[in-house]
This record gives structure tokens, sequence and C-alpha cells, in this order.
């Protein structure tokens, strides 16, 4: 499976929970005791969107869709599959046939209920072409998928069907291992299409045209606003356990402006970045949220000669301290990384180790300026040149900017290297980036689901977030591996991405730089969030407020 990506870094959307609760009534399960009001004010970076689940490809609309509907699973604390609108899965031992029992006590906000149909009616409208959706891709494993892509064949030829209202079924056309994970992500969610008919063009462009079937429901929304209210669902099947009734969003850009606000007592949660980090991280309210993206370098191998020598190329990655990037100059919360799957976002399925730890090369993440010299005179001379000039490519925001002067100064400390700096607008670099306009770029990604291929695909030969134009034949060989015959083997699968990404650090076919954290500032009286890595990272349903 190709992997492309359309959001970036859905985990480090900035969320902002306001307190407007006072008094008290039952107790929580902690034996705390619950407020009598249960109202949240969050705000977000940005407006919404849409509401289409078909159309949402950036973190508000995807996050608001989260919490307004619902599908087979949800995503408990470290990305466990928690049921939601199925009851029993069964998966045939070939791993191509996946069979659900859908619970038939959910309802849409109009009233009427939710069935198996309602599936098939929104995965097939996703997966057709002129639909235009950003995540189909994450159809790819589904049967006929590509086909339908192409356009050789209808969307109702696509690998999903509804034998009854609570029964659905899903053919793959190869094993997709973490394909539970994706069930989770809004582009999988049912849609009604009495609902989707009824508003055409207008489906999901505001609160009236749309309808939901999940913990909340939005209301307040015209379309470009920024405001919108979240109500508690009395149609949604667990509403017994959805404890706030009410959640009220504003766009806060700024994150001094939140600061301040929660200074003042106004903010119950604020995001914070730069040095804010340093300032508050001994604050009780401190919560510092690690795993699920990364930042990395991409070397364009096409375009430069001596990029293609893997000792440049090593020289390159040690000569740069990643520790002192990650603590000294950003001090945001960022770490140093271990290689490019990031920590907290796998773990061994049999010694229940960190991937990141496993699949951990010293030599493709150290700092060590000697040896980064010495493997820099070795490589020139093999390329045959005692100069060199590169231009580096990343964003124009201010963080990017400190981490590229960070980067010129340390790679200029190799003889005869020359970096010029290129700043540019963020989709000015992501088209000169796949365009392969570029001697170094910095580059980052999110993952959408929480497991190491997310990552490791980009980095396969004719992957087309592979822009600097790495490959590696033995790397291609295990990934390959990891999708067709050990796919079903979940210990095989594991060491065969292990060894992937040992093989992509030996090689230093990346350069890994930090990795991000969501750092933020939380009032004790909130409880029941559950964040993760990897996909939907917000997960608002068990949110409740204690006195």
């Amino acid at each position: 499976m190709t992997f492309k990506k359309i959001l970036l870094g859905i985990g480090s959307i900035a969320l902002v929970l306001t307190l407007t609760a006072c008094g008290s009534s039952k107790s929580s399960s902690s034996g705390q005791q619950m407020a009598t009001k249960q109202v949240l004010n969050l705000s977000t970076t940005d407006t919404i969107s849409t509401l289409d689940n078909s159309a949402a490809s950036e973190s508000v609309s995807l996050t608001a869709l989260y919490a307004t509907n619902e599908g087979l699973y949800r995503l408990g604390e470290h990305s466990k599959i928690e049921n939601a609108l199925a009851t029993k899965t069964q998966v045939s031992k070939d791993g191509l046939t996946y069979t659900f029992n859908i619970r038939q006590d959910d309802k849409w906000s109009d009233g009427k209920p939710v069935t198996a149909q309602d599936f098939v009616y929104s995965w097939r409208r996703t997966a057709n072409p002129k639909t235009a959706a950003n995540y189909a891709y994450l159809f790819d494993g589904i049967k006929n998928f590509s086909a339908i892509q192409k356009g050789k064949l209808s969307p109702d030829q696509l690998g999903v069907a509804a034998p009854s209202k609570d029964k659905l079924v899903v053919t793959l056309s190869q094993p997709v291992p973490y394909f539970k994970l994706l069930l989770a992500f809004p582009t999988f969610f049912p849609e009604e299409q009495s609902a989707v008919t009824k508003y055409g063009k207008q489906y999901g462009n505001n609160a009236q045209n749309v309808t939901n079937n999940g913990p909340f429901k939005v209301a307040d929304w015209n379309g470009t606003n920024n405001t919108w209210t979240l109500k508690k669902n009395p149609n949604y099947w667990d509403k017994k356990h959805v404890h706030l009734s009410q959640i009220n969003y504003q766009v806060v850009k700024s994150p001094s402006t939140g600061l301040n606000l929660y200074n003042q007592n106004k903010l119950d949660v604020t995001p914070l970045s730069g040095t804010q980090v340093a300032n508050y991280q001994s604050n009780k309210g401190f919560k510092k949220f690690e795993g699920g993206s990364m930042m990395y370098l991409q070397m364009n191998q096409k375009r430069n000669k001596a990029l293609k020598n893997v000792k440049v190329r090593q020289a390159l990655a040690q000569i740069v301290n990643k520790q002192t990037l990650a603590t000294k100059v950003l001090r945001d919360g960022s770490t140093a990384p271990k290689g490019f799957v990031s920590t907290n976002l796998s773990r061994n399925p049999k010694t229940k180790a960190d991937f990141a730890t496993d699949a951990y090369v010293k030599s493709g993440v150290t700092y060590d300026s000697a040896n980064a010299k010495k493997l820099w005179a070795e490589g020139m001379k093999q390329v045959g040149q005692k100069k060199l000039t590169l231009t580096l490519l990343s964003d124009d925001t201010d963080q990017a900017k400190t981490t590229t002067q960070y980067l010129q100064d340390q790679f200029q400390k190799l003889p005869g290297l020359k970096v010029n700096i290129d700043n540019v607008p963020y989709k000015n670099r992501l088209a000169r980036s796949s365009n392969g306009n570029f001697d170094l770029v910095v580059s980052m990604w999110g993952a959408d689901f929480a497991d190491p291929i997310n990552f490791l695909s980009l980095q396969e030969s004719n992957n087309p977030t592979n822009n600097g134009k790495w490959s590696n034949s033995d790397y291609d060989k295990l990934i390959k591996a990891s999708q067709t015959t050990d796919a079903n083997n979940q210990q095989r699968r594991y060491e065969d991405l292990v060894n992937a990404e040992k093989v992509l650090m030996k090689d230093q076919g990346i350069i890994p730089l930090y990795q991000p954290s969501t750092t933020e500032l939380w009032r004790p009286s909130v409880h029941g969030y559950v964040w993760n890595p990897a996909g939907m990272s917000r997960g608002l349903k068990n949110i409740y407020i204690t006195k």
C-alpha cells in the first residue's frame, strides 16, 4: 500500500478548554464530586472547513467529526481499539474478510436508525473519484478500490456489503494488519444517505445541513464563523457515559493569548509553545503528549550526485547535535529522535518494547563531530569534490527559521561545505519538495494511524512522498514482506519493519532531526481526556468536570 499525506501533524492541533462549571452533584469514578454544570469552552487554532466525512482533511474538521460522529471503533488509551458501533468482529484466517455485527440502538440526530447500509453508502461515496476525497487513499486495501479510482469499475463494486441492517461485510484485496485502526478514522464513518441527498452540495457546510450519530451534535456553526457549539446528542447509544452537556468552541490563534487567559482563570487548558514550555514545565498542570510525528531532513540524491554517497549523508547526520536542537535551541518540549519512526507509536507484540527502541541504530541519529568530518573527507574524495554548496529548504515560520539557522551553522562545520537557507511559505515548500526543487528539505510527518508502516512506507523507492529519491532494494523487500507474506504473522511483520528501519538508518536515507511534542497546561478539574499519538488523537467523549 502506498501512502500519501494530506494532513500534517493532526496530533499537534492546539486544544484549549475553559471551565465554566460550578457546584457539585454525583461522584466520579475516582470518588471526586462532579460539577453540576458539565460545560466546557474549548478553542482551536482555526475554524471548521467542513463536516462532510468524505471531504474533511484537516485537523479541526476531523476532530469535530470524531466528537460528533462514530464509526465501528473508537480509540482508547495507547491506541487501543474499542467497540463503538461494532459489537462483534470476525476476521477470516486469510485476513481478507471482516464481518461486523452493528449495534441497533444508535440513531442519527434526526431520529432515524443507523444501519450497516449507512457504512456501505458512505464508503462508496468516498471511494468514488468524483467525490475527490482527500483521504480516500486509506481505502486502498479494500477490494476493487484501485480500479474504482481509475474509473474502471463503478463505486458499487467496492468490497463492502450490508447483508442486513445489523451486519457489515468488508472484503480486502490484500491483508491490512492495521485495518481496525483505520476504522476509527472519520473517513470510515457512516453517512446518512437521505441527508446527503437532501442537502446536496451544501451537505456538511453548516450545522443545519448535516446529521450526527456520535456523542455530540454540532450547533451554531454557519460554515464560516469562528465560534460553534457541540451539544450532547440525546440519540447517541452510549449517552449515559457522556458527561458534558455542551462544548463551546472559539478560534484562538495565539498561544500567548491563550496563556494570558489561562493565567486570568478564564481558560482551563491552553497550548504552550517556544519558551513558554521551559517557563511552565514545572507547573502542576503541565502535560506533555509525545509521539506520532517526526521532523526529518530529506536529501535530494537525484539532483545532487554528492548526496548519493552514503558517507556524505552520514557526515551531514552526525554533524548535527539533535539533543541540543531539541532542548537548547527549540526549547518547546521537543525531544531528540531515536530513528525515523517516533517513540510511543507501536510496541513489540512479544516483549512490549517500544518500536523505536527495537529499531535503534546509534550511527543514524548520533552526534559525533570528529567522525562526521572523517566521513565527510572520505565521501568527498569518493565523489571527486573539494567544495559543495547546498540549499536548505524549509517553511517560513519562526520555528522553521530557528531550525534552519541552527542546521546551517552545524553543516558548515564540515570543510568546504556552504549551505544557503531558503525559507518559503508552507504551500511553496510542499510544491518545491514534491517537484524535487531542493538539495536539502526539512519535512514533517504526522502519523494517520499507530503503525510503523505509516512512517516507513514513505521511503519506499516508488512512494511519491520520497522526495529525496533514496532507494534500497533490501528496504523495499522488507516493506513488501510486511504487507504480503508476513502480513498475517504479527511478530514476523513487526521484525520486518524493525529491520527496514535499521536499513534506512544505516544507509542514512533520511536524517531524523527532532520529535515534536504537544505541550499544554490543564486545570485539575478536567478529567477523562484521551490522547493518542496518531489518527484521531483527541478523544472528548469521556471528559467530565469535578468540583
